[in-house]
């Protein structure tokens, strides 16, 4: 059988420079989405908030999941940094302020988290080597752009300057960003792939950058009802609405969901788009 072939360029650059340079478009169609636009701007409201962080619960929980079942696993093992990096404990924190004590009953688990939950299982216990795709994408995007929207919506919303509501975006172990993600970026490369699945690996990051697309706040844009359907004439991006040949997981499986666009709340309960 025969295998994608990767550009020469590309098989000679260290893994973390090769998905660097592979996912520009994608990072750049992430980094210019509607939501992130607004955000940026402040427009953000706290039912909005609370319902992006929910979403990052439900997202943390499945990746550190599969993350401890394929610890020992050498297509992992180097990228293991629990203490520094893993969320969950944090999110739970955030959960309970915005939510309440009885927070596990209380908040959403919308249709598209549930599709980014099941991809992150499926590559787990099947293509646990397509786990360093989501955590490049996910922590090292934390550890970059995360302060900034703590920042952010710490303005907005009139959080605490403790930090309460925003544990996730603190990083208590991890003393220099910069260094560590030199350190990280150092162990990806260390990664031993053969061609084919290098090539996967990075198909796997474009794939994770779109299903961290986001789409405006509610309350950020004009007037939608919970319901209305978003098209690609709306800001809808790639993983969620917008599909074509360059959007498209490994092996051209469409990520749009068959039943057609989400909503304006299932959209944005996907995930959360840094920058990596």
């Amino acid at each position: 059988m025969e295998h994608p072939q990767q550009p020469e360029d590309s098989m000679s650059q260290d893994l973390s420079e090769a998905v660097k340079a592979a996912s520009r478009e994608v990072h750049s169609q992430a980094e210019n989405s509607e939501f992130m636009k607004n955000f940026q701007k402040g427009q953000v409201t706290r039912d909005g908030f609370k319902l992006l962080m929910a979403s990052l619960y439900h997202i943390y929980t499945a990746l550190e999941a599969e993350i401890e079942d394929n610890k020992e696993n050498p297509v992992y093992a180097p990228l293991y940094f629990p203490e520094e990096l893993h969320r969950r404990a944090a999110l739970e924190q955030d959960m309970a302020f915005w939510y309440g004590p009885r927070w596990q009953e209380a908040i959403p688990y919308t249709k598209a988290t549930r599709r980014y939950v099941r991809r992150l299982q499926e590559v787990g216990r099947t293509e646990p080597e397509l786990l360093v795709a989501h955590a490049y994408t996910r922590y090292l995007g934390d550890l970059s752009g995360g302060q900034v929207l703590k920042k952010i919506a710490q303005k907005a919303l009139d959080l605490p300057s403790s930090g309460e509501g925003v544990a996730f975006f603190t990083f208590p172990h991890v003393v220099s960003a910069t260094k560590f993600k030199q350190l990280y970026r150092s162990r990806m490369n260390s990664l031993e792939m053969t061609p084919e699945v290098r090539h996967r690996v990075i198909e796997e990051v474009k794939s994770s950058f779109l299903l961290n697309i986001q789409h405006p706040l509610p309350g950020a844009a004009p007037p939608v009802g919970p319901h209305t359907q978003l098209s690609g004439g709306h800001g809808c991006r790639g993983a969620l609405c917008h599909v074509n040949a360059s959007l498209l997981a490994p092996g051209g499986r469409e990520l749009c969901p068959p039943e057609g666009p989400l909503s304006l709340e299932e959209n944005l309960s996907a995930g959360f788009f840094l920058w990596a």
